[in-house]
């Protein structure tokens, strides 16, 4: 996703300036613009001065008096108060330098996340917008107190704040995609169509995954791995009615894509809407996510490779390319799936039959 900056004016005029200047070019003095004007000539006199503000009225008034539009005072005004704004908050902002120093900058600027820029608090302002938080305290409350969902996953506690940019920039992905109501038997038909497409090329399974899981209410969306995430896959609710599907490529190979993305499925159809789920090396926290992800797991591995299939697999050795393929072939699934399942669970070096599984990459990474 490219980022544009916008670069802010450093200074502003008060528009009693322009109006103390307007009265000197029209030989009118406050007082005589007061008595036109039917204002107190106080008020006159602090404009003048920027001591007192132009309201709308005052404004109207202004450009029957002095033939200056009324929408140019009413800008005017708006502009300072808006100067007067962004100073204020950056004071506040030096409070955040601290906690900015902290955070992985260098990967959100090589992937575009964010513009690059060089003065701290403009580069605190690009990363609250980024989030789309007002402040510091603000981003700690939604991505770091102890009872927020995230935290359930040890995933998050190995770099938080990396960890808090990559699903945020799945949010912000998935706020882009139109999905229909979440309809679980829809989403079941989709898994089941997205089965077949795991031995095409990401061209062609990419976009249809996407538009299956759309239409049943989940929005699928690949996100490059910050340093420091080491998360697989991740897994919430954006609105009742939304799923986000969240996926990093970390791996690289195909069965960590397609386990990840039915595991993720799994916690979709089989948990609470409340929940958060982040798949890492790390495992998870408590006993009750472990639990959860348990069934994700054999959810995972029964539909890609159902448990009599994978059984009768396991009976006849050794594993050669030929039968491989013959059994991705009748499964309907790609021979790098089974590979993997096999590697998983020791029945094949992990080095052994490589060769049959492909690898993926991102090509903003590239």
């Amino acid at each position: 996703m490219s980022t544009k900056i916008i670069h802010q004016p450093n200074y502003a005029f008060h528009p009693g300036e322009t109006l103390a200047e307007t009265l000197e070019e029209l030989g009118m003095t406050q007082k005589e613009l007061a008595e036109r004007a039917g204002r107190p000539l106080k008020t006159i006199n602090e404009i003048t001065q920027g001591r007192a503000a132009v309201t709308a009225d005052t404004a109207i008034q202004l450009e029957r008096v002095t033939g200056v539009p009324a929408s140019f005072w009413n800008s005017a005004q708006c502009n300072y108060d808006a100067f007067l704004a962004r100073q204020a908050e950056a004071e506040n902002l030096q409070e955040g330098i601290e906690w900015l120093r902290n955070f992985p900058l260098k990967p959100l600027w090589n992937l575009n996340w964010i513009p690059k820029i060089d003065e701290p608090v403009e580069q605190l302002r690009a990363l609250l917008d980024f989030f789309g938080v007002a402040g510091v305290q603000e981003w700690r409350q939604l991505w770091q107190q102890p009872e927020v969902a995230f935290r359930k996953s040890r995933a998050f506690d190995c770099n938080p704040m990396a960890t808090a940019a990559w699903l945020r920039q799945g949010e912000r992905y998935s706020q882009r995609i139109t999905t229909q109501s979440f309809d679980k038997d829809r989403f079941i038909e989709a898994l089941l169509e997205i089965r077949k497409l795991t031995a095409e090329e990401p061209n062609i399974f990419e976009p249809a995954m996407k538009q299956l899981c759309a239409a049943a209410g989940v929005a699928v969306v690949f996100v490059p791995e910050v340093t420091g995430t080491r998360a697989y896959g991740a897994t919430r609710w954006l609105t009742p009615d939304k799923a986000i599907l969240q996926l990093s490529l970390r791996g690289k190979a195909e069965d960590f894509l397609w386990f990840t993305f039915f595991h993720e499925a799994a916690h979709i159809l089989k948990h609470g809407k409340r929940d958060v789920f982040i798949e890492s090396p790390e495992g998870t926290a408590d006993q009750a996510t472990q639990k959860k992800e348990e069934e994700a797991n054999t959810f995972a591995a029964d539909f890609l490779i159902p448990r009599e299939a994978y059984q009768e697999l396991c009976q006849i050795r050794p594993f050669s390319v030929a039968r491989i393929y013959r059994v991705a072939r009748k499964l309907g699934i790609a021979p790098g799936i089974v590979v993997g399942r096999l590697q998983h669970d020791n029945l094949l070096h992990f080095k052994q039959l490589n060769s049959l599984k492909r690898r993926f990459h991102f090509k903003e990474a590239e």
